[in-house]
């Protein structure tokens, strides 16, 4: 799917086990998500720190808009899962 019809984004970094358990709870449908590593990204970083009161807590998950600190996994696959 283009990055562009993509209505999930997923503010991630290595070694968080909350953004595994995330990652793994989705299944499949993982990959309908735009996943962006805040390490790797100094724009995403900055993102995430100014939707949790300047801290870089992930996963922080962008949902038509919206976004959602370590939201329930479910909720993100009923996003997914439904029609874009």
């Amino acid at each position: 799917m283009p990055e562009s019809e993509r209505q999930v984004v997923i503010y991630w970094r290595p070694g968080c086990q909350y953004c595994m358990r995330l990652k793994s709870s989705l299944g499949d449908l993982r990959d309908k998500a735009l996943w962006v590593n805040i390490w790797q990204d100094d724009d995403a970083a900055a993102f995430v720190r100014s939707v949790n009161d300047g801290n870089e807590t992930v996963p922080t998950v962008v949902i038509d808009g919206e976004a959602h600190t370590n939201p329930d996994p479910g909720m993100v696959r009923e996003r997914l899962e439904a029609p874009a």
